[in-house]
């Protein structure tokens, strides 16, 4: 019987595992070479990216050469053979038990067995959630059960009735001791690890054990007495266990896999969905992590490129795409407005924080800025007085918008980077004689940097950097219809008029992509790292002390 897909995954082969591709043996030109990338773009995700990969495939069944040396071809079975170690796991994760406050023993040991209670129903997640509570802080139920006998049990145990001996009724003592450091032990453990991602207070975790039942207690720096656990926030609870079974479930077998989340965090308060976000950005050191939310808490505005939208077409199908701007009508608008509530929550919360605030027309020019802030900082060629916050405005309609709600609250308006094409212009104009007219040097043309007419903040980036992204959109094949830009000119329309004579329909989102391609291509440390031309260095420089100023 057939079984519905849950997940398909496409790989893409990309450009640094040489050791995949030395098991493979390529049989091409070095640039068309066939390697398979542990990482693409943050992600465990792959793709060929060439168009004829079936046709690589099938010139790898005949034969490969290895050293310079002609050896039999690989059948499928071989290739999958090699590629399945780097081919990650796909956990789902849609409820999350939370822990009660108190635990029997008993039971608890039959459950983790995968035993059953007759008369005793319990939910497989809450289940899940002891196993990982007990792992977490080094617990072993039954040795806690049998630390915790009375000498009488202990008596009875060696098939007598009668009064314990001396001995036992020390080993009762003794064990119950044992049994108090244990479990102090495992609450100091908790209590520090947790106040790592938890900051919506010092909280402070307690087990006991009396007799058969194990107990977890809960205080505060602002409520000193404990209580149980079942007695505090629905949002502490789940974050607790929501906590646990990441932590422990991401090792093991479990170890490099794609997390998949669906809607984690909902009855958390606002800014513990934030501390939510922060938990998310240290377990994708490891795991990739998928999570659909409508909460704009929980979307990340520093890195809005890792943002799909999700929503139903018109033909009924779902679509998810990198285009936060897509969308079918009112269907489309709802499913993107938590990343805008997010980019406007941004906007409010530094406010507050002394950040500089500079508005830039879209998100790709988010996107180059903030990365080139990131590279400069890394480099120690430039060090910021305030947090540089960039916020695209949408285009140079929404300029004024945004700096009308930034400034209604700051002390000062906000830097401006317009492109110098006639839009940018005119509105540069626009506010100097109106809103900035007191504060003309924080509007900035890009070509107050570059020189170049017409120039958009993509003239700021070396070629280079984005060749291959570009390349990729105008469907470049190597030939002699090769995209060579001539430079000390704009570069966009360039790009649009190579596509407009070769018939190439440049999809919706196209310069976001590119600009998602330099970010990462900037980010790259060690062998495979590019140098940035000193011309550019310099530009960037030139701008960036502009909004220290």
């Amino acid at each position: 019987q057939d079984k519905t897909v849950f997940i398909e995954a496409v790989f893409e082969l990309g450009d640094d595992a040489t050791d995949i591709n030395d098991e493979l043996g390529s049989q091409f030109a070095p640039e068309d070479e066939l390697y398979l990338s542990r990482k693409y773009n943050g992600n465990y995700t792959y793709r060929f990216e060439e168009d004829d990969a079936q046709k690589k495939l099938e010139i790898l069944q005949k034969t490969k050469r290895v050293k310079g040396e002609e050896k039999p071809g690989l059948s499928y079975s071989d290739i999958f053979k090699i590629l399945k170690p780097y081919i990650p796991t796909f956990v789902y994760y849609s409820i999350y038990g939370n822990l009660t406050s108190r635990i029997y023993l008993p039971h608890a040991i039959k459950w983790l067995k995968g035993e059953t209670v007759p008369g005793v129903d319990v939910q497989e997640d809450q289940v899940r959630t002891i196993r990982v509570l007990f792992d977490y802080v080094n617990l072993e139920p039954e040795e806690i059960q049998e630390l915790g006998q009375d000498a009488a049990d202990i008596a009875r145990n060696r098939g007598s009735n009668q009064t314990p001996t001396k001995e036992e009724v020390e080993k009762a003592k003794s064990d119950k001791e044992q049994r108090a450091l244990l479990l102090q032990s495992a609450g100091a453990k908790l209590t520090t690890e947790f106040r790592e991602w938890w900051k919506q207070g010092k909280y402070e975790f307690r087990f006991t054990a009396d007799g058969d039942y194990f107990y977890i207690w809960v205080s505060d720096d602002k409520r000193k007495q404990s209580v149980d656990l079942s007695l505090r926030s629905t949002g502490l609870q789940w974050f607790l266990s929501f906590y646990l079974v990441f932590l422990m479930e991401c090792q093991g077998e479990n170890e490099g896999a794609v997390l998949l989340l669906d809607e984690a965090g909902l009855t958390l308060h606002p800014l513990a969905q934030k501390d939510l976000a922060e938990f998310f950005n240290k377990l994708s050191e490891d795991n990739q992590i998928i999570n659909t939310t409508h909460s704009p808490f929980i979307v990340d505005p520093e890195n809005i490129d890792r943002c799909r939208v999700v929503y139903t077409a018109e033909d009924g199908g779902t679509v998810v795409s990198e285009n936060l701007r897509e969308g079918s009508g009112e269907v489309g608008e709802k499913s993107i407005y938590a990343v805008h509530a997010a980019l406007g929550l941004t906007v409010s919360d530094v406010m507050f924080q002394g950040c500089q605030i500079v508005i830039v027309e879209g998100v790709s020019d988010q996107f180059y800025l903030s990365a080139i802030k990131n590279a400069l900082i890394r480099e120690g060629k430039f060090v910021p007085q305030n947090e540089i916050v960039f916020a695209p405005s949408g285009g140079v309609k929404g300029v004024q918008g945004i700096t009308s709600l930034v400034s209604s609250k700051n002390d000062g308006l906000p830097f401006v980077v317009l492109d110098s094409d006639g839009s940018g212009e005119n509105y540069k104009a626009k506010l100097i004689k109106e809103l900035y007219k007191e504060c003309v040097d924080r509007i900035i043309s890009v070509k107050d940097i570059n020189k170049i007419e017409d120039g958009e903040v993509e003239d700021l980036i070396p070629y280079e950097l984005i060749s291959r992204a570009v390349e990729n959109k105008l469907k470049v094949q190597y030939e002699d219809d090769e995209f060579e830009p001539e430079e000390g000119k704009a570069l966009l329309p360039q790009i649009e008029k190579y596509a407009a004579d070769k018939g190439i329909k440049l999809e919706p989102g196209w310069k976001v992509d590119i600009a998602r391609a330099f970010k990462k291509a900037l980010s790259i440390t060690g062998k495979r790292k590019k140098d940035v031309p000193e011309k550019y260095m310099k530009m960037w420089m030139e701008l960036f002390e502009k909004f220290n100023g």
